[in-house]
């Protein structure tokens, strides 16, 4: 897709070449923590999840190199948080073995009995991204039409549609499941039970028009994915419908 965020090539050479362009070629690894919450455009974040689902690239590899370039070049907030990206991958897989089937169970972990709506209009719109909430269907497009979507989006779309649409979350894990590049099986299903607000934890309940306008301000990431949207004002972009044309 000429518009997707990176034209990812399998293999352990292309897994190689983005690590170094992310690293030694650009130094852009020295200020992943104030990009990584981005949504538009190649360099945001590392892009190497992908390669290190399908078993391209070793996690210890990433984690080395890091440490080689935080000697050789500069160790701060940034190369610290990649790092701790890498952790919570670990986590994840931790969590998994703990946890066990509880993760794929309706009531998650944490055993709680929800009336989850199984509306297919409700599916259907949410996974189309055809909602009208347009950071939602924005990542949802992106989902798509290229197999990925960056964290940001991931937690708002997995969000509405279980806290605020009422789905289950369990067939928004599926679809990512058939369709995301890095799909794992512990992060996917344990983050999507974690958004669902049933680990025992904290549930967080995300304010989709406020995350659009903290992380999309100008609206940028809305119109390169809904051109329809493209003549909306910035101060309308995320909430069209108060826009009359």
């Amino acid at each position: 897709n000429p518009i997707a965020a990176l034209a990812f090539k399998g293999g352990e050479a292309e897994a190689l070449a983005r690590l170094r362009h992310y690293l030694w070629g650009s130094d852009l690894v020295a200020t992943y923590f104030e990009r990584r919450n981005g949504m538009l455009g190649g360099d945001y974040s590392t892009k190497l999840a992908p390669w290190l689902a399908a078993g391209c690239l070793s996690p210890r590899t990433v984690y080395h190199e890091l440490k080689k370039y935080e000697t050789q070049r500069t160790a701060n907030k940034s190369t610290y948080w990649v790092v701790f990206e890498l952790i919570w991958r670990d986590f994840f897989r931790f969590y998994a073995a703990k946890q066990g089937s509880r993760i794929f169970h309706a009531g998650g972990p944490a055993g709680l009995r929800l009336p989850w709506s199984s509306d297919p209009e409700l599916w259907e719109r949410w996974a189309a991204g055809r909602t009208g909430m347009p950071l939602v269907d924005a990542n949802m497009c992106e989902l798509q039409q290229t197999g990925w979507m960056s964290n940001r989006g991931r937690q708002n779309v997995a969000s509405y549609l279980a806290l605020d649409l009422g789905l289950d979350w369990r067939r928004g894990a599926d679809l990512f499941e058939h369709l995301l590049l890095d799909y794992d099986v512990t992060s996917n299903w344990g983050n999507w039970v974690a958004a669902a607000g049933l680990t025992g934890g904290r549930v967080n309940h995300f304010n989709i028009t406020k995350q659009s306008k903290d992380y999309d301000p100008a609206g940028d990431y809305i119109r390169h994915w809904l051109p329809e949207l493209e003549n909306v004002p910035t101060a309308r972009i995320h909430e069209p419908w108060f826009y009359a044309a």
